[in-house]
């Protein structure tokens, strides 16, 4: 036997990509690489066999198999795995000493297994496939729900039968309470989706509402419908109930329907003092459509009773969008270029809105013209707009507006290294006649012209043999990308104090874009001599056989060679950056510093460390100016400490401290308990209101784990969930 054997020390970026005959005459590649940072692969050319002490990691689109020794079968494409085998398969995960795959075909063999096929995990013996019905059988089988070395309940059964996704089917199956035989079942099936209905319940307690009960009842009627009601009970606020509807037409579309509506006995008042109706409620639809491959169709609508309801009963989604918008979009692709229509109306009066009855745009992206050196971009959109202030407390005014916005590009390399992209182009809007009680103008033209030139570059520099136990560095590489984005426009025919705002500038902690069609307040547009300096830094590494970034900082400002009113000559400088000494510690920062007044305006500061599952801790400092364009600053300090004391048992605690004023703003306790097939959760937040009383809230959670109620780490960012919000 002829036999070929080579030793191979890995960077940790080289990979070993196998190519070999399969049925058909179709070729299987497979990417096969060592699961150590050195590897030792010995390969037996007649048997097609590759071994490493280190582990051999072979992935094939959704499967990845990792073992000790992989032999190939020609013929077949089927993989003979030995030593610690483990098969990940999508959301399935099988282990055994020995085990047998076939990539192409996807069945599966082994003589004695364990699986996590979520959420039933499995041990047994004797697994096959059958190809006909991608079924899995096997005999002497334990099985349970309990995700725990030694579970509370489980079933042995003589054989079963697992249909992946749907449901599993055993012989002869014997319940167990840990040792004990408690009942004896012919025939045991259990379904691997979501139950057809359950009931859920948050009760606790909350100063703003006194002790309440929150709960919902959960029906599946089919696969692609499940229905919500929700009830609550708050003691000082009343009774609330409303459904909620989650569906799947299939190509009629899909989306989901929210209402809640309850008579709260203390509703106070409004931020303009006056006092809100009892009788209170919030509405949410929203559906979307695919037409086709390239026609797509969206509707939301969010209706309120008042500007306060969401805030004070549904607090998770007020922190993601204060002033949720009702809109309707539709939208046709082609390679090179865009048509959308959207229509946006002001459903809420105490929400100030710009509607638009509707507006057409048809986008250019940028392409190639013809086989010229010339790239073209452009933009043109028309409709009708309506600015509705809130409460009609200011002036409402509407207007026609058709804009053109067209630019040709000449991207060019010189020297082999230097990127440069001149740039011209020109804008023409037509405004109509303002109607309403605003400001009266007459029909009028506005024309842009815009020229500027953008350079860039990229080095970079590779030291393979760079390594550090302490760093955790396997090489390392520079890459250095320093760019110059100059702008000049002209002043228009038109300024923007002479025209209706529609789409204006709005305030901003970062800096606006200075290029068009990137800047889009179109009614803002004014002359600009500008310079957007930036370079940006990378030093990455290798890490558990990916490219991982050590350090990413960007750093970026504007020189105006030409200021407008109110301007300085340089911006405020801009620096982001995120450094990551280990796999586990993440630094991560953005500042924005006044060149002009030598002061820092912002500056946000994380450090995360997560060194292993036990425990993690995120901390963070948060300072904004005073007077930096968004009324009063803050200076914050944020902790997260979470510590898992057992497998059964952790707990997290969080805190938000303004040094400005010494307050401990905002504190979150919470313990978690795992219940086997539950977890539940006991959550205490106190919350300094400046102005009011303390707000104190205590709540208890419960989760499946099968279907957890929250996303991974959605509580983490959310907290309020916690207490049913």
């Amino acid at each position: 036997m002829c036999k070929t054997r080579w030793r191979l020390l890995l960077l940790p970026w080289f990979s070993l990509v196998w190519l070999f005959p399969v049925v058909a005459a179709e070729r299987l590649e497979l990417d096969i690489q060592a699961q150590g940072p050195e590897a030792l692969f010995e390969y037996e050319e007649s048997t097609a066999t590759v071994t490493d002490p280190t582990g051999v990691v072979v992935r094939y689109r959704d499967a990845e198999l990792t073992a000790g020794k992989v032999r190939f079968n020609r013929q077949t494409g089927e993989v003979m795995a030995e030593g610690k085998v483990r098969l990940q398969r999508g959301k399935e995960v099988w282990r055994g000493d020995w085990l047998g795959y076939n990539f192409t075909t996807r069945e599966l063999h082994a003589d004695r297994f364990r699986a996590g096929l979520a959420p039933i995990y499995l041990a047994g013996e004797g697994l096959t496939s059958a190809l006909t019905n991608h079924t899995h059988s096997a005999t002497n089988v334990l099985l349970t729900t309990d995700d725990i070395a030694q579970p509370v309940y489980k079933v042995r059964a003589r054989r079963l039968k697992v249909i992946p996704g749907e449901r599993i089917e055993a012989d002869r199956a014997t319940l167990y309470l840990g040792k004990v035989p408690v009942m004896y079942l012919p025939v045991y099936r259990r379904h691997m989706v979501r139950h057809s209905n359950f009931f859920a319940f948050v009760p606790g307690y909350r100063s703003l509402y006194g002790p309440y009960l929150l709960g919902s009842y959960h029906w599946f009627p089919s696969t692609n419908w499940e229905v919500v009601a929700h009830f609550g009970l708050r003691e000082r606020r009343g009774i609330g109930a409303g459904p909620e509807l989650r569906y799947d037409l299939g190509g009629l579309g899909r989306g989901e329907l929210h209402a809640y509506a309850l008579r709260d006995e203390d509703s106070g008042l409004d931020p303009a003092g006056k006092p809100i109706r009892e009788d209170r409620h919030r509405i949410r639809l929203s559906h979307s459509m695919v037409l086709s491959s390239n026609v797509t169709a969206r509707a939301v609508v969010h209706h309120q009773s008042d500007a306060q309801v969401i805030r004070d009963f549904f607090e998770s989604e007020y922190r993601k969008d204060m002033q949720p918008k009702t809109f309707l979009e539709a939208g046709r692709a082609w390679p090179n270029f865009s048509l959308s229509l959207l229509g946006q109306a002001q459903v809420n009066s105490f929400f100030q809105t710009v509607e638009r009855l509707p507006e057409l745009k048809l986008t250019a992206v940028r392409q190639q013209l013809g086989v010229s050196p010339l790239f073209y971009e452009g933009e043109t959109s028309a409709g009708y707009f309506r600015l509705r202030t809130a409460e009609h407390r200011g002036m409402n005014f509407a207007a026609f507006r058709a804009d053109s916005f067209h630019q040709l590009l000449l991207p060019q390399n010189w020297f082999g290294w230097l990127n440069v992209t001149p740039r011209a182009g020109g804008r023409f809007t037509h405004y109509g006649r303002t109607e309403e009680d605003g400001p009266a103008l007459a029909s009028q033209d506005r024309g842009v012209f815009n020229t500027g030139v953008e350079l860039s570059t990229k080095a970079s520099r590779v030291w393979p043999g760079a390594r550090s136990k302490l760093w955790d560095l396997t090489g390392l590489r520079h890459v250095v990308e320093p760019s110059i984005n100059y702008v000049y426009v002209p002043r228009p025919t038109r300024t923007p104090a002479q025209l209706p705002q529609f789409d204006s500038e709005l305030q901003s902690l970062r800096l606006v874009p200075i290029d068009f069609p990137d800047y889009t307040s179109i009614d803002s547009i004014d002359s600009q001599n500008v310079m957007r300096l930036g370079l940006r830094n990378k030093v990455q590494t290798k890490r558990r056989d990916e490219v991982d970034n050590v350090l990413n900082w960007a750093a970026y400002t504007d020189w105006r060679l030409r200021p407008r009113r109110g301007q300085a000559t340089f911006a405020d400088v801009f620096s982001d950056l995120d450094f990551k000494p280990r796999s586990w510690i993440t630094l991560n920062s953005e500042t924005r510093y006044d060149v002009q007044n030598r002061l820092i305006r912002v500056a946000d500061h994380t450090a995360t460390f997560e060194p292993s599952s036990r425990w993690s801790w995120r901390v963070g400092h948060r300072y904004l100016r005073d007077n930096a364009g968004f009324g009063p600053g803050n200076n914050l300090i944020l902790s997260s400490f979470t510590y898992r004391l057992s497998e059964n048992w952790a707990f997290r605690v969080a805190h938000h401290f303004e040094a400005r004023d010494g307050t401990m703003e905002e504190q979150h306790y919470t313990i978690y308990h795992d219940l086997r097939s539950w977890t539940s959760a006991l959550t205490l937040r106190l919350r300094e209101n400046r102005g009011g009383p303390q707000d104190v809230a205590v709540a208890v959670t419960f989760s499946l784990k099968a279907f957890p109620r929250f996303a991974l780490g959605r509580e983490r960012d959310a907290p309020s969930l916690l207490l049913g919000d």
